[in-house]
Parts: C-alpha cells; structure tokens; sequence
C-alpha cells in the first residue's frame, strides 16, 4: 500500500467521524468498503483504524462492546452468574467506553443481549433491586 492510498484512508476515517468521534458497526463497514474499492486487505483497513482511533481518541463500537463482553465473562467466572451490582458497574464502563455515544436504556439491551447470547445467568432478587434483569 502506497502512502498517497493510507493517507486518503485515513482522511476518509476522520470525515465518516468528524460529527461524533464514534465508529459504529454500520460506519466500521462501510469504512472498510472504501478501503477494499481503494486497494486495501480488511486486515490492514482494521489496522489502520484502530491506528487512528488511538491516536485520535475514538471509539470504535466493536471495541467498546468486546471489553464489556470480557468483563461480564470474568463475572460470570467468580459465582456463575451476574448481579445487579456486577451488571450495573459493567454498564457503567461500557458507558464510559462508549464516551455517552449510546443512551443507556440502549447499552442496557446491548449488555442483556450479551448475556442471553452467551448463556451468562443474572441473579435478580434482592429486597431492595427486585426483577432487574427481567425489567430491561
């Protein structure tokens, strides 16, 4: 790849994030379109993004949801299943990963999303948190 063909890359990733500073998945793959149509692999159109998003501090969704799913796994490792608290301090780092990009009812679905797709129990109960998870 020729630096002219990386650079316009490049200045077509911050165009796609010059009103949000956020690459959702629908952005990421159309980013990755432009990349194939100018000559780039997908592993190297991943590359470079990452590169930028680092450099210039955005977010990239996929990111953001990868490190949320690796906390509520460790949950899950400690007891088998996720509580209220574990969930709650999940969405918070998912909502700060996300740097408020999504509104939380949102991150809430994504987070019991993760869950039932991976099979991950929520305790719910309590005197004073109820039916939370069933609530979402």
């Amino acid at each position: 790849m020729d630096e002219q063909t990386k650079q316009q890359f490049i200045e077509y990733i911050m165009l796609m994030v010059y009103d949000d500073q956020y690459i959702d998945r629908h952005e990421e793959k159309k980013i990755l379109e432009e990349g194939i149509k100018r000559g780039l692999r997908v592993k190297d159109g991943l590359s470079i993004i990452r590169h930028v998003a680092t450099e210039k501090c955005l977010v990239i969704e996929r990111e953001a949801e990868d490190r949320t799913k690796n906390i509520l796994r460790q949950y899950t490792l400690n007891n088998g299943f996720i509580n209220h608290k574990e969930f709650e301090d999940a969405l918070a780092m998912f909502n700060d990963a996300c740097k408020g990009k999504i509104a939380e009812p949102e991150l809430k679905r994504r987070l019991k999303k993760m869950m039932l797709d991976n099979g991950w129990k929520a305790k719910e109960g309590g005197l004073f948190v109820g039916k939370w998870f069933s609530a979402i």
